[in-house]
């Protein structure tokens, strides 16, 4: 029986960890559903459908890898798209602390759907979204941490709001 996962995240912006994940996540799942999530209490830089651009942009050679968005419970979409795994990264302990009470949450509410969490490459395991948003709007270089689609968009949004 083929295996559906969904690996769900804000990808505010889609950085190399997130694009490390994505290509493991799709040798390792039969399809990877990349789904953003529409979150009204955070303030992203970047809208739903610019994120989702990014993230088809970033996945177009990798065949078994669709792009969605959701709101409310992820195991409630991971159950419409009959997912049976939720991928996670994890990046540092304080990482598997918070990730760890959403897998044991996650599993009441939907003891059918398995969380499965990878480690990105050592090279992007510091990295994350805000931090790197943070990096580059005070002239830092996250060159090599995003992928060049995203860095020129970052580019284009911060350098043209100065």
């Amino acid at each position: 029986m083929p295996t559906k996962a969904l690996y769900p995240g804000t990808f505010d912006p889609p950085t190399n960890g997130h694009i490390d994940l994505i290509q493991r996540g799709a040798r390792i799942f039969d399809h990877l559903v990349v789904a953003v999530l529409v979150n009204s209490v955070k303030d992203p830089l970047f809208t739903i459908e610019e994120r989702v651009e990014m993230l088809k942009e970033v996945t177009s050679g990798i065949a078994n890898v669709s792009i969605a968005t959701f709101d409310g419970l992820m195991v409630e979409f991971a159950h419409q798209l009959k997912a049976t795994a939720v991928l996670r990264g994890i990046r540092a302990i304080s990482d598997y602390e918070y990730e760890f009470q959403m897998a044991l949450m996650n599993r009441r509410l939907a003891p059918d759907v398995e969380t499965v969490f990878l480690q990105p490459a050592g090279r992007y395991s510091f990295v994350s979204s805000r931090m790197l948003k943070e990096v580059y709007s005070l002239g830092g270089d996250v060159s090599g941490l995003l992928p060049a689609n995203v860095l020129k968009r970052l580019s284009e949004r911060i350098d043209n709001g100065r």
